[in-house]
């Protein structure tokens, strides 16, 4: 029987929107948006010229009221970079749930995030998800995602870059991602390894709700636990396909039953309406509920 890894994290991540800092309107709307978490970019949307300014609009809204029921996100710059030294002080200042590392080539990128943060201090529940968006962050992954695992770590999230990864690559954009699904189960298989979560990477044409629902539904049956995304109006079609629907939350339900009958006590294969299930199936059951009831305590009352 294999081993199963626990998740570092258990929280909703089906609808990561991405907001740029220096969109002041864009931060307060962030407020009436039902999806999962909220990345405030300093990085790719933010103008050279504007990244000063990008920073003071976080630290105004972060001085405002709280972003409820939401993972807060900040990406930053590159540590390399002019701009990621500021970044990073304004991540210690502001404390979100989250810093994004842009770029992630190796795993000591996160673990150079990782020791400044714990030389200033900053509290263990201050995560750190990685960008896997370069050619050498692929062919790395598994190391990075090993990395969550040594103790101390911060690492929770890994996110694909597709954008990036296209650039220097030269693969194309074409629907299905055919060319690019070998290094999307990469990161899918380092992730699962090692207890984290992925995010599948943007869609850039947020006018193309069919695509959109299509790379989604694609997302979800490689194993991502969310999507990240550009624009509002691809929240609800990432809820629905990255949470489970009303057929699994039922089949799960039965499983969980089916092991609690005193006779399945002590067996870890059981015989369920003329089914055999496992008890690695209870483990994922269990898991799906536990989702399906965080999903059911965020909506209003």
């Amino acid at each position: 029987m294999s081993r199963t890894v626990p998740l570092r994290s258990q929280r909703l991540r089906r609808s990561v929107l991405s907001v740029p800092a220096i969109n002041a309107r864009a931060l307060e709307k962030s407020h009436s948006l039902d999806c999962d978490a909220v990345i405030f970019d300093l990085e790719d949307s933010v103008a050279p010229e504007k990244k000063a300014q990008a920073r003071e609009n976080l630290r105004s809204f972060f001085a405002g009221p709280a972003l409820e029921g939401k993972e807060r996100i900040i990406r930053i710059n590159s540590l390399s970079s002019e701009f990621g030294p500021a970044d990073l002080d304004l991540v210690r200042a502001l404390l979100p749930d989250a810093v994004l590392l842009p770029k992630v080539d190796e795993p000591q990128d996160v673990a150079d995030i990782g020791d400044l943060l714990a030389d200033a201090d900053a509290p263990e529940e201050l995560r750190i998800w990685a960008m896997i968006e370069t050619p050498r962050g692929v062919l790395n992954v598994g190391a990075i995602a090993e990395s969550g695992r040594t103790p101390g770590s911060r690492l929770d999230c890994l996110v694909v870059g597709l954008n990036d990864l296209r650039k220097e690559t030269g693969v194309l954009p074409q629907p299905g991602r055919t060319y690019l699904v070998p290094w999307l189960m990469q990161v899918i298989l380092a992730v699962k390894a090692y207890g984290l979560d992925a995010l599948d990477s943007v869609f850039n044409d947020f006018r193309d709700g069919g695509g959109f629902d299509a790379e989604c539904g694609q997302g979800r049956a490689m194993g991502f636990a969310g999507k990240m995304l550009i624009h509002p109006s691809q929240i609800e079609t990432a809820n629905r396909h990255f949470g489970p629907s009303a057929e699994e939350i039922t089949e799960a339900e039965a499983i969980i039953s089916a092991f609690a009958d005193p006779a399945a006590k002590g067996r870890n294969v059981i015989n369920a309406n003329g089914r055999m299930i496992e008890r690695l199936h209870l483990v994922q059951a269990e898991a799906l509920v536990h989702k399906a009831r965080l999903i059911s305590a965020r909506k209003p009352a």
